[in-house]
């Protein structure tokens, strides 16, 4: 088997993994008691807290631990609209984010809030110029993710980030495919929020984190207790918290590396495919773009057909079916992607573990395939 699909999730590394150990039987306390056992929690808790920051280069009072990307998104839109009602009822977005922003989006429109979802260009970038045009006096909070989980295509994050401060409004990105794959550092990206998820980068299913920048109180999700500073109820989760900081350690002492060699070993798996299939289309940017994702049509073709005549491939598709008929994604949609390109979508994302001859194989097995339908 190969796995390709480390955009939807990654396995656990294994210094991540051993982190946690210690804090599955020997040390549980509860990080809120005052005895030694709920100390050492206490103390395992805040060291996660900053090595998570120090891989965002922000402060550790500005991290909040969640259980995921989608409850962090949530946090913001909700939490935002929430605290700013008064002042406004108007967020703008972007028409190829995440389920986790999009939904949110929608449930606000449901309940009286305004929500301006803006178009992307054939490479799926956001204009910022949009950005500007879209601003209006009641608004509150833009969110724009910093790379698309399907192409790969990065945001200029950074410029639409000045342009929110000069306006005075909150912004926030969904950074959780690009973080421990680039750069993200906050203040460079001029951001206001920003969205973690840990399965994303070698940890586990279930934790996540929320950069707040400090200064900023908005409503909490959840109300309970006062941990994370009244932020986020509910007893901390040592264990996933310990592993999320380990993870984000072993994200920024790898980074340049990771960045050099897995841009290499996904362009020549591009170059061998384009070798034998010169037909082939490139969804997202050809350049500015995550570099482990490669997001390729087979004109005429149906993803989901390609593979399944590779049963040991394990990648994503851009299209779905149902009832018969071929949908393309909304992302590939958005980017005004035809359906005959878009349901003969193919993603194969690279990651840490994955070797060169693991992408020789597989363009391989991707060629004999398209080759044979």
């Amino acid at each position: 088997m190969i796995y390709l699909d480390y955009n939807a999730t990654t396995p656990i590394d294994s210094d991540v993994a051993a982190a946690m150990m210690p804090f599955i039987k020997e040390e549980f306390g509860n990080p809120s008691s005052s005895y030694s056992l709920g100390i050492r929690a206490k103390q395992a808790l805040e060291k996660a807290r900053g090595q998570v920051a120090r891989l965002l280069g922000c402060e550790s009072r500005e991290i909040v631990f969640t259980s995921g990307g989608s409850e962090s998104n949530n946090m913001v839109l909700k939490g935002v609209a929430l605290s700013l009602r008064s002042k406004g009822r108007h967020i703008i977005t972007t028409a190829i984010e995440h389920p986790a922003i999009f939904n949110p989006a929608i449930f606000l429109m449901e309940n009286g809030w305004d929500v301006t979802f803006l178009p992307v260009d054939k490479y799926g970038l956001l204009d910022p110029d949009e950005v500007k045009k879209a601003i209006r006096k009641d608004t509150v909070l833009i969110s724009v993710m910093h790379a698309n989980n399907e192409t790969g295509t990065i945001q200029p994050v950074q410029e639409i980030g000045r342009l929110s401060r000069e306006h005075g409004i909150f912004f926030h990105t969904d950074a959780a495919q690009s973080v421990g794959k680039i750069k993200t550092d906050v203040n460079d990206l001029c951001v206001d929020f920003l969205t973690i998820a840990g399965h994303k980068l070698y940890a586990p299913k279930g934790i996540g984190a929320l950069y707040i920048r400090n200064g900023i109180e908005i409503v909490p999700l959840i109300h309970g207790g006062g941990q994370e500073k009244g932020r986020r109820a509910g007893t901390e989760n040592v264990i996933l918290n310990v592993v999320l900081g380990a993870a984000c350690e072993l994200a920024g002492k790898h980074l340049e590396d990771y960045t050099a060699r897995i841009i290499s070993l996904r362009d020549r798996f591009h170059d061998k495919i384009v070798k034998k299939v010169p037909e082939v289309v490139l969804n997202g940017h050809p350049e500015n773009r995550l570099p482990n994702t490669l997001n390729l049509s087979f004109p005429g073709l149906i993803g989901s057909e390609i593979l399944r005549g590779i049963p040991d491939l394990c990648a994503s598709t851009g299209s779905a079916c149902k009832d018969r008929s071929v949908t393309i994604s909304h992302v590939l949609a958005a980017m005004g992607v035809s359906r005959e390109i878009g349901m003969g979508a193919v993603r194969l994302t690279l990651g840490r573990p994955t070797t060169e001859e693991e992408v020789d194989q597989a363009a391989e097995w991707i060629i004999k395939a398209v080759k044979g339908l």
